[in-house]
């Protein structure tokens, strides 16, 4: 048995569904990505900052999600393997500082 390459969750509890989270995942699972796992998840503990999606295994944390930015992901992040910077959420990945 194949384990997935990476597993995209996105959270469908109570806050992050009433912004929108069933159609962020739909959106997702258009998607024919191969060796990735779309998961609905419960609650991803970062609740008012949602739609939550976080893609393991690398602990990608994006914020405010919604169903047009899912291409962006995909084409970007999941596919060129690089993160959609202007998404993350800063909490977990704070912007770098210019020195």
């Amino acid at each position: 048995m194949n384990l997935p390459l990476k597993q995209v969750l996105i959270c469908q509890n109570r806050t992050c569904r009433h912004q929108g989270s069933q159609q962020v995942k739909a959106a997702f699972q258009q998607y024919s990505l191969e060796d990735i796992e779309i998961i609905g998840s419960g609650c991803l503990g970062e609740c008012g900052n949602g739609v939550m999606v976080l893609i393991l295994p690398e602990k990608t944390w994006y914020w405010h999600i919604q169903p047009y930015h899912v291409e962006l992901i995909v084409n970007q992040h999941l596919k060129g393997n690089i993160p959609v910077q202007q998404l993350l959420d800063p909490k977990f990945h704070p912007p770098e500082k210019a020195d």
